[in-house]
């Protein structure tokens, strides 16, 4: 029996096309306007809390279509986005440093299918609506940055290795180290040749070295900001509760960030652009400010001013920075003040327990760092400048020793440490960077856009269909059915996968059916040439499928090669385009080989016949 699958084969087939079906099916109930809810701090919300949250919203008159409380969060589903802001803005003014609110687009999934891990795609930003960010990182501040990290450790290694010197400080294209006699040169250009071999040692003048940055450090510097900042605003994004955000490098200085479903922009910019951290520095109380003032800051010294103006000179040396900083949470002191509850992590808590237990009765600062830009108009043109802020916020004097946990204080608001809290916890950004491009997608937008492409998809399918119906009777009716099972299989994959569909694709879905089809026209055409050749409609249907078989998976192969390097190396729409494709092409070698190969058995197979519909 030439066209005869065993049993195992059919029940494969039967069983993808069940699995596949029941998978996709949550893609048809689509998403309720829904606002989210997670406590501000690591602490998660409670059951009373979550009552009082649902009582505040039912006397302002509100009828949620559900209200959800797990795992600490809360998930309130409304019928329209009416409702869904006014809620929102209400949480927000009347749990302000409680929760944070988030606007977000809720499955619609019945239960059922939620207990199977059944779960709609994820909509990308033109079909969802949202935001869209190309950030600049600025590099030139990332590389001062660098430069400055390795003035201090050259201090601290001469000091180390009793090098005696001058000064270390930065200068118009390097790092001007000044020796104070001729005889420490020597000791100063093993120390350096040794530590600081990223750095090019240039002798000046008997007792001066110039040290420049290698090419291949700046590269590394500049790598590791980009990367650096990346995951930042990754964990930023995440306090925001956003569904699926898309941030990804462009080029080398650049970051792009689509956030789905986002509609508060004013507050994703906040969380995206500002760039803030703490350092903790000894003051010195073993010179004279005043002096200072006048110009005479002391070696191993900086001259800073707290909120208010006051000047405050502290030591150079950096306990500890924002990037040893694990968690924080925002709370009141003993007195009622605001205060960021720090966590410091392993080397970070080592250094603090260290430095409080040889300065008990010495003060300390927090010196608060922020990097602003503001636009200035220069003769004639719009310039973007960029300012580094740093004042001190607080002067305490160490009572005892501590190291992992503590607080900080003099903040000026319970808003401003639930910022520094969150920022803090996020991680500090590598470099500032700089929102240089914003696109807002509307929800009514994205709808015109599904609907365009739904639009696109159907007429592109119904046309197929009459194609093959009318040309190859039968058999076109069987791949037609195929080409529904393909369709079927592909959002079941991406919706399984949590992939996200973009308008690019949902035009490598309308390419998908263009191409599963056509899979099936070289085997009817392979079939009708046996006919023609004089073969019985048994042998031309098992030959039609044999020898086309080798045709049809060069050809998957090759368009699956050129997928995959389009995901590879596109980003943006180009990926989303790629990774339909390739589901596209997987799904439609199965369909449309074994898939029609099972019907044709079924109808013609095992039995006597002496013409084909086709």
């Amino acid at each position: 029996m030439q066209n005869h699958f065993p049993l195992w084969k059919n029940i494969l087939v039967l069983t993808v096309l069940v699995i596949g079906a029941l998978y996709a099916l949550p893609n048809i109930y689509g998403n309720d306007p829904a606002v989210q809810l997670a406590s501000s701090n690591n602490t998660p919300l409670q059951q009373t809390q979550a009552d009082a949250i649902a009582a505040k919203i039912q006397d302002a008159g509100f009828a949620p279509l559900s209200f959800e409380f797990e795992n600490g969060k809360i998930l309130t589903r409304f019928s329209n986005t009416d409702e869904q802001l006014k809620v929102a803005d209400l949480l927000r003014d009347q749990l302000a440093g409680q929760a944070t609110v988030a606007l977000n687009l809720a499955p619609a999934t019945p239960e059922w299918l939620s207990k199977l891990g059944a779960k709609p795609m994820y909509l990308g930003l033109d079909l969802r609506g949202g935001v869209h960010f190309t950030l600049e990182v600025d590099m030139d501040t990332a590389i001062k940055q660098a430069e400055e990290r390795y003035i201090n450790d050259i201090r601290t290694v001469f000091r180390d290795s009793k090098v005696r010197y001058q000064s270390v400080a930065k200068e118009d294209g390097g790092i001007k180290v000044v020796l104070s006699n001729e005889e420490a040169r020597a000791a100063a250009s093993e120390v350096l040749n040794k530590d600081f071999r990223n750095l090019d040692l240039d002798e000046t003048a008997p007792n001066e070295f110039t040290l420049k940055v290698t090419e291949r450090e700046l590269r590394e510097i500049k790598k590791s900001a980009l990367a650096q900042n990346i995951t930042t605003l990754r964990n930023r994004v995440n306090e925001l509760g956003v569904a699926e955000p898309i941030i990804q490098q462009q080029g080398d200085s650049r970051i792009i960030v689509q956030l789905p479903g986002v509609q508060d922009t004013t507050r994703a910019k906040e969380l995206l652009g500002t760039t803030a951290t703490l350092e903790y520095r000894l003051v010195d109380v073993e010179h004279d400010t005043q002096s200072a003032i006048a110009g005479h800051v002391p070696v191993g010294s900086r001259l800073y001013y707290d909120k208010n103006g006051a000047p405050v000179l502290l030591k150079r040396a950096v306990i500890v920075t924002g990037d040893q900083i694990t968690d924080a949470s925002s709370g009141m002191d003993q007195d009622g003040a605001s205060a960021v509850f720090i966590t410091l992590d392993g080397a970070g808590a080592k250094k603090m327990g260290k430095m409080t237990q040889e300065n008990i009765g010495k003060p300390m600062a927090v010196v608060f760092i922020e990097y602003k830009s503001e636009t200035k108009v220069i003769n004639g043109q719009r310039v973007q400048q960029k300012e580094k802020v740093e004042k001190v916020i607080s002067v305490a004097t160490i009572r005892d020793s501590f190291s992992k946990r503590f607080q900080t204080t003099g903040l000026d608001s319970p808003q401003e440490a639930r910022n520094l809290a969150l920022l803090l916890r996020a991680g500090a950004l590598a470099a500032p960077v700089e929102i240089v491009e914003e696109r807002t997608v509307g929800p009514s937008l994205g709808q015109e856009n599904i609907d365009q492409g739904m639009t696109s998809i159907t007429a592109g399918f119904f046309l197929v269909v009459f194609f093959m119906v009318v040309y190859y009777r039968a058999f076109g009716l069987i791949a037609n059915f195929a080409l529904i099972y393909n369709v079927l299989l592909l959002i079941a994959i991406m919706s399984v996968l949590q992939a996200t569909l973009t308008l690019p694709g949902m035009a490598g879905i309308v390419l998908t059916v263009g191409m599963a089809v056509d899979a099936n026209v070289l085997i009817n055409e392979r079939i009708r040439e046996e006919l023609r050749n004089g073969n019985s409609p048994q042998a031309s249907i098992y030959i039609g499928y044999e020898k086309a078989f080798a045709t049809i998976l060069d050809s998957n192969v090759t368009h699956l090669i050129v997928a995959v390097l389009l995901f590879a190396f596109g980003t943006g729409p180009v990926k989303g385009f790629a990774l339909v494709l390739t589901f596209g092409i997987v799904t439609s070698l199965f369909t449309s080989v074994t898939g029609t190969r099972m019907l044709v058995n079924w109808i013609y197979g095992n039995r006597q016949i002496d013409k084909l519909s086709i």
